[in-house]
């Protein structure tokens, strides 16, 4: 009688390992927490994987679409760096009376600090905060005052929190337009006019590459008329080699002056010419940092999220390693009990 019991539930058990056709076989139930435990989270990483994987997509569109406002605003600004030079050709001397153009005694600085709104795109916001802070430092212990204007809601935050002096904030959007470029530079041209401020200094993230970006400031006022007639400028085009997304840069050289004949006659003034050119140059200077900027942003992104797809699949396959050790050992031991209870029947 025991050896027939004994036969039963080797039987069973045998039953309970057969193979069962692929149409109807049903997942792998394992009564052992651990495994379980496992098998839940491989499936999260899997889930997580699949979505950092469609926000760099994402990324990359935004990417082309940021190059491709870049470019439209190229013939713009060759065309009025074009005009500037000539005109400071045929002026001369004469332009440094421009009120854009005057040097003074700093006493007092305005920063302007561009970040992004959003995070998940590694250090982008966190470099340029330090910068900031470092400069903002630097100022303040040579005795000279310091405001600030903010654009892009992680400085903004950071800052205010810690009692900086922020004067305005403006939101930076995925996809800058000359409006949001030109409210910006009204407000700054207005402060730098009245004397509320000296200098203007722009602080922005300087796209090297889709895996580098360099922290930048330039001094945006006073303008300098020989920097701006000599400034080259690059540009970044986003393409796909060998399946892999890469960046393909070209030089471009500052456009020659525009030649005036000697005896040609002005409807206006020269200067006041000049003095009108002035601000479109600065409003095209600031809305070329914001582009730039949000393409660092949307690279930086890109990068973050191929390092958490690659992360979660070494981490994926890391966990199914010992889901399967735990599914083995879950196997062996109940067949472990099934032979000591058969030996103890027969025993």
């Amino acid at each position: 009688m025991k050896v027939y019991q004994a036969l039963f539930l080797l039987f069973a058990s045998a039953s309970a390992f057969a193979p069962i056709a692929p149409a109807s076989r049903p997942a792998t139930q394992l009564f052992d927490g651990k495994a379980n435990a496992i098998r839940d989270r491989i499936s999260t990483v899997k889930n997580t994987k699949k979505i950092t994987m469609a926000m760099k997509l994402v990324a990359a569109a935004k990417v082309r679409k940021a190059q491709d406002a870049v470019l439209q605003t190229r013939p713009f600004s060759e065309t009025l760096q074009s005009v500037f030079g000539g005109l400071i050709n045929r002026l001369g001397t004469e332009a440094a009376d421009l009120p854009l153009l005057q040097e003074r005694e700093v006493k007092k600085v305005t920063l302007v600090v561009i970040s992004g709104d959003r995070g998940l795109c590694g250090s982008y916001n966190s470099y340029m905060i330090k910068k900031a802070e470092k400069r903002y430092n630097e100022l303040i212990s040579k005795g000279i005052e310091v405001d600030m204007v903010m654009v892009g809601k992680k400085a903004n935050q950071y800052f205010e929190r810690r009692d900086f002096p922020i004067k305005e904030y403006y939101d930076c959007g995925q996809k800058p337009s000359a409006a949001e470029a030109t409210i910006i530079s009204d407000s700054l041209l207005s402060k730098y006019l009245s004397g509320e401020t000296d200098s203007i200094e722009l602080l922005y993230t300087r796209f090297v590459s889709l895996i580098a970006s360099t922290p930048s400031a330039r001094t945006l006022l006073p303008l300098k008329a020989t920097s701006l007639a000599n400034e080259g400028d690059e540009i970044f085009q986003l393409t796909t080699k060998a399946g892999d997304f890469s960046v393909e840069k070209t030089e471009m050289t500052a456009s020659e002056p525009a030649e005036f004949p000697a005896d040609m006659i002005f409807e206006q003034d020269p200067v006041q010419i000049l003095n009108a050119i002035l601000p479109l140059y600065l409003n095209g200077q600031i809305l070329r940092t914001l582009q730039e900027s949000v393409a660092s942003e949307l690279a930086a992104r890109m990068q973050s999220m191929q390092s958490a797809s690659d992360n979660a699949g070494a981490l994926e396959s890391e966990l199914s390693m010992q889901y399967n050790r735990a599914r083995q050992a879950a196997v062996t031991q109940e067949l472990l009990e099934i032979v000591a209870g058969a030996t103890a029947i027969e025993g």
